[in-house]
């Protein structure tokens, strides 16, 4: 069956550790407990949407080594088609180093090893797969010009394009928004592309006013636990989160965007994709890890 969804981007081995806070400058604290699983958030966000019901190809690169086998074999395991999900033997595979505080805060340094290899023809060896799907998710865990040249190609092929801009520093160049159909940052993200102060509701409606009027389609800012904001040609609409007891945050905006395009390419509409989206972000922190941490259809069909 062909993949309604493309994700295009990074495959991290995630090695979290657990302690009671996050460590300050030049502390060192004792940890609690300490786990390696696969995450990366284009494979995260590919984990996410086969999940919670879409046809999903990955398009990636992995190391020659024990990650890389296991990285691609997690998403094998999830019926995600990786045929695009190459092999370098010249560099390691992609790791994220990630602390978690007991309130649920963590911190994130990433190495990106083989994602660094992931080049624009990288993805061109596999623009069938564009062709016949309906969605692509890209992310900043490859390099920029990957990055461009699918949203390019997306916008070319007449697909729906998402573009999380995670991590970014800054504003992104001037002829990448109009790529991109759905821009999808949190509030950091949003502050970052913006300039703008995003410390509350309101001045996050105001940058996504502003990252539509740079040239964005439309803009769906995350925030946390105080939901979502969402602008579009008609204005700005909110959604408040789902109330949960939080346990662990890491991937809570990759299962929102793999689920936001699995109810998209499902035949929902924009609001509710975006309470969807929320609803399988709001289960995902209540357990711990990244791609153990996201829930299956069924579960939200329970709930």
């Amino acid at each position: 069956m062909r993949a309604n969804i493309v994700v295009i981007g990074s495959l991290n081995m995630d090695l979290v550790a657990r302690a009671e806070r996050l460590p300050g400058a030049g502390e060192t604290l004792m940890g609690e407990s300490f786990v390696a699983a696969p995450g990366g958030k284009g494979a995260n966000q590919a984990v996410a949407a086969a999940r919670l019901g879409a046809q999903v190809a990955m398009i990636g690169c992995v190391g020659d080594d024990v990650y890389g086998v296991r990285l691609r074999q997690a998403l094998v395991d999830e019926g995600i088609d990786c045929q695009a999900v190459s092999v370098n033997d010249d560099t390691t595979s992609g790791v994220a180093l990630i602390v978690v505080a007991a309130a649920s805060q963590n911190a994130i340094v990433i190495v990106a090893g083989s994602n660094g290899q992931l080049s624009p023809e990288s993805v061109q060896r596999f623009d069938a797969l564009l062709q016949a799907a309906d969605l692509i998710i890209c992310q900043l865990e490859v390099p920029v010009a990957t990055v461009f040249h699918a949203l390019a190609r997306g916008r070319a092929l007449g697909k729906v394009v998402i573009l999380n801009p995670a991590p970014v520093t800054g504003p992104l160049p001037a002829d990448w928004l109009a790529l991109v159909d759905y821009l999808i940052p949190n509030e950091g993200e949003a502050e970052a592309l913006t300039g703008l102060p995003v410390v509350s509701r309101e001045s996050a409606e105001v940058a996504a006013l502003t990252l539509r009027a740079l040239g964005a389609g439309k803009v769906i800012i995350t925030l946390g636990d105080e939901g979502a904001v969402f602008a579009d040609n008609r204005g700005v609409k909110h959604f408040p989160a789902p109330k949960v007891q939080p346990v662990d945050t890491t991937a809570a905006g990759d299962t929102f965007v793999g689920g936001f395009a699995a109810a998209l390419v499902a035949g929902c509409d924009e609001h509710q994709a975006i309470a969807f989206g929320q609803r399988a972000a709001a289960l995902s922190v209540t357990r711990a890890g990244a791609q153990a941490s996201i829930p299956h259809l069924y579960e939200l069909e329970s709930l």
